[in-house]
């Protein structure tokens, strides 16, 4: 039967069930406290990124927009702020820029533990390599430029020799840097990392811009001031007689520059949108390039670029010479013409069988965040930009003037397909970047039963003898490493990657080292007048040019995922 409680023996019942809940109480809210102190961690995190973020934004573009009121004002000859201003502006930026990476570097490599997480999509091979080969093409124009403006220190500034000299220190840090840092997703020292890397991508843009300024004014020729473009005064005489030939030499080695610059501010920018973040470089599928895989894609490229080289240099070749035969130039515009329709007409074709491939193919698109990724399309797409405008300036100018004459035809079906072909390459590549690589199949382990092989052997020494003790069975492994061959979809894209990679080559190559049809043919100059068909052109073939250059790198992204 039950007792029955007492007055006091409620009491205690009660005072215990007390007892209960308040340690119950201690307990939960001593486990709530570090759920409390990680979630104000984190929000302290994020103010943290978002404060360094905003910081080293407006670092950079602030030194982009004085850079490029700098340069704007250098561009003039007439002007009070001359290329020596802009070089002193510029050695300051680069010297606080190489002072940030080392000791970014020499901090990384004391530190214990100081990167614990890389991204594997950031900084590839072959985007290291292109820095790297750049890299060194720079130094020999470097090398050039001290060459040159020695025989000029009798009469001009002393800041021309130092600033090839302090840029081929910057270039030589800056590669070691961004070879061994580019994949680095930095937990240290946030904010002053990030404004480091703005700094870095600032400083390479400002010197970008620089570039492609001195490059527009040495390859444009104002036609009421023939002798404008010249950087020097004709005052001031070169000491000694091989002057001409180092600038000469210097001037087609810009485009390399050029690159080196836009490589190592993509990178920066990279590793700054990596800051913080937890990245697995295990997650990046590994990937094989080889070059057996394809032929008539590669043939065809190359054949395409020998005879793109040919035209070009002939045409080059025709432009420079002093005479007036408009004869011969018109034939030289007509050649440089038809090949670059024929270019962007197989250019077209191809990419369109890629685009139906990308349609027929079964492969998953890549889920994950990826920084690199996005900066590619965004660079594809906004470099592109550049050479659609020069495209439909041309167009308009050309159908405006009644597209009379087969000049003006084939400048205008240049144009048009050129478009075109900028629209599928864009289509072709972005989806080729944001699909799942294809997987390779794994070496194939092929067990042996001991037993099943042993069965008949055993029932006939049965037949023969007694039953004898016998060393029990050992598994057997068999592997069977063998590689797939490609299917004709996988074959396809590899050999439309590999022509098209080759056709923006040469591209890339003909208006980098100076092809200028823009000027030659008349047309726009004539419907837009000279300065504004010049600003269109200087302002839209520089993104055009590393577009071309851009989409290389792509292409072969896309090759190798293939």
């Amino acid at each position: 039967m039950p007792k029955l409680m007492t007055a006091k023996d409620r009491e205690t019942e009660e005072d215990h069930l007390s007892n209960n809940i308040n340690s119950t109480g201690q307990v939960g809210a001593t486990q709530s406290e570090p759920n409390l102190t990680l979630a104000s961690s984190a929000v302290v995190r994020e103010r943290g990124r978002s404060w360094g973020g905003l910081l080293s934004g407006i670092i950079s573009l602030n030194i982009l927009i004085l850079g490029c009121a700098l340069v704007s004002a250098s561009a003039f000859n007439n002007s009070i702020i001359g290329s020596a201003e802009l070089q002193i502006f510029l050695i300051i930026l680069i010297l606080l820029t190489t002072i940030w990476m080392l000791y970014y570097a020499i901090y990384m490599s004391v530190k214990d533990q100081a990167v614990t997480y890389k991204d594997g999509h950031a900084g590839p091979i072959w985007l290291r390599g292109g820095l790297v080969l750049f890299g060194l093409l720079s130094l020999i124009m470097d090398i050039f430029k001290i060459a040159s403006y020695v025989g000029y220190l009798h009469c001009d500034s002393a800041v021309k020799v130092a600033f090839p000299v302090i840029q081929a220190v910057f270039i030589l840090v800056q590669t070691y840097f961004l070879w061994i840092h580019a994949k680095d997703c930095a937990q240290l020292q946030r904010n002053i990392t990030r404004c480091g890397l703005m700094l870095t991508l600032g400083t390479n843009l400002v010197i970008w811009m620089t570039l492609v300024t001195e490059e527009s004014l040495h390859q444009t020729t104002i036609p009421e001031y023939p002798n404008k473009t010249k950087i020097y005064d004709d005052k001031c005489k070169c000491s000694h007689s091989s002057c001409s030939m180092f600038k000469d030499a210097y001037y087609y080695l810009y485009p390399f520059n050029i690159e080196y610059s836009l490589f190592a501010s993509a990178m920066a920018y990279v590793m700054w949108k990596n800051v913080g973040r937890k990245a697995d470089e295990h997650h990046h599928h590994s990937v094989k390039f080889r070059v057996k895989d394809v032929f008539l894609g590669p043939i065809a490229g190359i054949l395409l670029v020998i005879a793109g080289l040919a035209t070009f240099i002939v045409y080059e070749v025709e432009v420079l010479k002093d005479d007036d035969d408009d004869d011969r130039l018109d034939r030289a515009l007509m050649m440089h013409f038809v090949m670059n329709v024929v270019i962007v007409t197989l250019m077209s074709v191809s990419t369109m069988v890629g685009c139906v491939i990308h349609r027929l193919d079964q492969r998953e698109y890549v889920s994950e965040k990826n920084p690199t990724r996005n900066l590619d399309v965004g660079l594809l797409i906004g470099a592109s930009m550049g050479q659609f405008i020069i495209s439909y300036f041309s167009i308009v100018a050309t159908a405006a003037a009644g597209g009379k004459g087969y000049l003006n035809g084939l400048n205008l079906a240049w144009g048009v397909l050129t478009v075109i072909q900028l629209g599928l390459q864009n289509f072709f590549i972005i989806e080729g970047l944001h699909r799942e690589p294809f997987h390779e199949e794994h070496p194939i382990t092929v067990f042996t039963n001991p037993y099943v092989l042993e069965a008949s052997r055993e029932l006939s020494s049965l037949e023969g003898s007694d039953m004898d003790t016998k060393p029990s069975p050992v598994l057997t492994t068999h592997t069977l490493s063998h590689r797939p061959k490609l299917t004709w979809k996988r074959r396809v894209l590899k050999e439309v990657c590999a022509f098209l990679l080759l056709a923006n080559i040469i591209l890339w190559i003909m208006p980098a080292f100076g092809a200028r049809p823009q000027f030659d043919h008349d047309v726009e100059i004539k419907f837009y007048k000279f300065s504004v068909w010049a600003a269109v052109v200087n302002i839209g073939l520089p993104f055009g040019i590393f577009y071309r250059m851009h989409s290389v790198a792509s292409l072969f992204e896309v090759f190798v995922t293939s």
